[in-house]
């Protein structure tokens, strides 16, 4: 039984409090360390052809939360001396969940604002908001859902799930997830374990690099810039798959971007989300991923030779990209097959009931701080190709999919990206602490360059081939 699956305590009968939910350890954690400049929301954001019905959206949004009553959760009150927060379980929504914003200039503009600044309150069920923001000179479509979450309770892909029973309930049609992807069987290297396989980049405790400066803005927060880019292709039958080209892509960018600003070169670790939830009605609502690094050494991200290139004067040649791919492979294969906590051994300590939880949280705040300099370098989140079709009837179905996943410091950048109708959407996230609008910009063009750049390789081009 994992965390989102513990009953709740009953306490059913009149004049009785709700049920409740002590925290998880992800919940905790997060809950220990939120700050009010830079909040941990989600952002979602579903674009469709046509514009839905306001109030039949209302009560089909508000049935997918019955439907899923684990999202509708409100923080517990208690004594500063408690050993656990504790959610509420609540029969309905405290506050009206969908909101139809009057139409204005710039109103997506606005709205991604919204979400990377206002957090849901833990203290009202459910702590997630949803905007339907008109758009009808937009590209993807005339109409645009905004999903804010508050990171505490729930991650993007378990309010998707919600979203897509909204979807079903409107629309009428089915919106069972497709079968997800398979990645090609290459023979297991039989003679070590998964934690050797993942590792062989030197030592865990090596500091890794950080994301080099830009030109900060002044104003806190994160700041956001989302793109659509073609899927990369890859060879048919090819031992990596593409959340490796992503991982590849991300590495080179940021190590390109820090050679770019004067930093020496350091080994890379990426924090990749892992989710082995069923994607059905089943699927357990709340934070239900584990996080992994993956890490890259500093020489295998530089060229063992200078060349030219759209990206700059230094760049890999195509066999040591293909190279890279396969031992990248190796390593998330491996990761993916370790079984540890979400948040390791040492997070499930930390938040062991055994003294007061607001002694915890002054805990969890100080290891945080000492622990920055060994945080990874950046996060990169995955969702692959969005499972549900989101077909909302006389509205459509999803034209396309964009999320992101919050930004603070030490990281400062994070990647996310989403696959809808055969078109990649990639959300570039960053502090303002650490970047500014036209540092996302270069960011965006060296990830596209060297995404591109993972394309089409075959082991023929090893030894040379263009």
């Amino acid at each position: 039984m994992t965390a989102l699956e513990n009953p709740a305590r009953r306490a059913d009968g009149p004049g009785r409090p709700p049920r409740r939910v002590p925290f998880p350890v992800v919940d905790e954690v997060s809950r220990h360390c939120r700050q009010e400049q830079e909040p941990e929301t989600v952002h979602i954001e579903v674009h469709l052809p046509g514009t839905p019905d306001p109030e039949r959206l209302r009560t089909a949004f508000g049935e997918a939360l019955r439907r899923h009553p684990r999202i509708l959760v409100r923080e517990a009150r208690g004594p500063w001396y408690r050993r656990r927060y504790e959610w509420e379980l609540t029969d309905g929504p405290d506050v009206e969940v969908v909101a139809f914003p009057a139409p204005e200039r710039d109103a997506l503009k606005r709205a991604r604002e919204r979400s990377l600044r206002d957090a849901p309150p833990l203290t009202a069920s459910p702590p997630i908001r949803l905007e339907v923001v008109a758009d009808p000179e937009g590209e993807h479509g005339a109409t645009v859902l905004f999903l804010t979450i508050n990171h505490t309770a729930l991650d993007g892909p378990a309010c998707l799930r919600v979203l897509a029973t909204a979807a079903e309930l409107y629309g009428g049609r089915d919106n069972a997830p497709a079968a997800p992807p398979t990645r090609a069987p290459v023979p297991a290297d039989a003679s070590r374990a998964p934690e050797q396989r993942a590792g062989g980049t030197g030592s865990p405790w090596a500091a890794p690099a950080r994301v080099a400066h830009g030109t900060p803005e002044t104003a806190p927060g994160n700041g956001m810039l989302v793109v659509e880019l073609p899927v990369p292709r890859r060879p048919k039958g090819a031992p990596y798959t593409v959340n490796d080209q992503l991982m590849v892509a991300t590495a080179l960018m940021i190590a390109h971007w820090n050679r770019e600003h004067g930093a020496k070169p350091k080994p890379l670790r990426i924090t990749m989300p892992v989710d082995d939830r069923p994607r059905d009605m089943s699927m357990p609502i709340g934070n239900g991923t584990r996080l992994v690094e993956v890490p890259f050494t500093a020489a295998e991200l530089l060229p063992k030779v200078s060349g030219g290139g759209a990206g700059g004067p230094e760049e890999l040649r195509p066999e040591e990209i293909l190279e890279l791919l396969r031992r990248t492979s190796d390593r998330t294969r491996a990761l993916k097959a370790l079984s540890r906590p979400q948040l390791g051994h040492g997070a499930a300590l930390l938040t062991a009931p055994v003294v007061p939880v607001a002694l915890r949280a002054a805990l969890t705040r100080g290891l945080r701080r000492a622990a920055a300099p060994w945080t990874s370098t950046t996060l990169l989140s995955n969702i692959g190709r969005v499972p549900y079709a989101l077909d909302f009837g006389d509205a459509g179905a999803a034209t396309a999919v964009w999320f992101s996943a919050p930004a603070r410091m030490p990281r400062g950048l994070t990647v996310t990206t989403a696959s809808t109708a055969g078109r990649l959407h990639l959300a570039l996230r960053w502090s303002r602490t650490l970047l500014g609008h036209g540092d996302g910009a270069r960011l965006r063009d060296l990830f596209e360059h060297y995404l591109h750049a993972t394309q089409d390789l075959h082991p023929t081009t090893e030894g040379g081939g263009s």
